[in-house]
């Protein structure tokens, strides 16, 4: 099945899981994740009517916002975030090459982007991830500093914090793995309620369970191995 196919795929996917919550399947948006997949394929994706991609890596992502500026400035733009760890001494260089961060692990990290922001007379978009599972592989606020991190955020000029992200353990049963997307849920809720977001997107679900994902609330999905195949590294 060639990429385009895959990508179509995806999409009635996403309506089927929509609608069997009862949502809109317009507001749930895709994010390919390009790491490791060359531009040719990012063209192509685009060519077939994806707009927004998702990167890891800060080096990479530049590298691909020059190669693809011709797309990022069309009048119906390549989107290019952020989504995987960032470190603060990247932040400049990161801020340059993406449209919007999801990956702000720490209150540090978000007001370290904010001064950048201001410096340069921008205002940032950004996901706050939080850390549900306490997995030491995996970065993200800790869920009982959640609601403290975002009020330091929410006085961060700059800064414009549109909702919350998260990478729950890969479970083979994406049933299993419901009762994090609905805790991620519960939180932007509060979070929300508390007038502590600027947004209320939830970033939530991958390639194996992006459809319990979306009947759990997810607002954006990050989906790349289903789209491009395998990563080559």
């Amino acid at each position: 099945m060639d990429l385009p196919a895959r990508l179509s795929g995806i999409r009635a996917r996403i309506a089927d899981a929509a609608r069997r919550a009862g949502r809109d399947p317009s507001t749930i948006t895709l994010i390919a994740v390009s790491k490791f997949h060359p531009v040719t394929a990012i063209e192509q994706a685009y060519a077939a009517g994806q707009r927004s991609f998702g990167e890891n890596r800060v080096q990479e992502a530049e590298e691909k916002s020059g190669l693809l500026a011709r797309l990022i400035g069309d009048k119906d733009p390549l989107k290019l975030e952020l989504i995987g760890a960032l470190q603060s001494n990247k932040v400049r260089k990161a801020m340059a090459a993406v449209c919007r961060i999801q990956s702000v692990d720490s209150a540090d990290l978000g007001a370290r982007i904010g001064r950048v922001a201001d410096e340069s007379g921008r205002v940032m978009p950004v996901l706050v991830q939080v850390d549900l599972a306490g997995e030491a592989t995996k970065s993200g606020v800790p869920e009982s500093e959640l609601f403290p991190a975002l009020e330091r955020l929410t006085a961060v000029s700059g800064l414009l914090v549109e909702g919350l992200m998260a990478i729950p353990p890969f479970l083979d049963d994406p049933n299993e793995v419901r009762p994090y997307f609905a805790r991620l849920r519960a939180l932007r809720d509060q979070a929300v309620t508390k007038g502590l977001l600027k947004g209320s997107d939830l970033s939530m679900g991958m390639s194996h369970d992006f459809e319990a994902a979306i009947e759990e609330g997810a607002t954006i999905i990050r989906v790349g191995t289903a789209i491009f195949g395998e990563r080559k590294a």
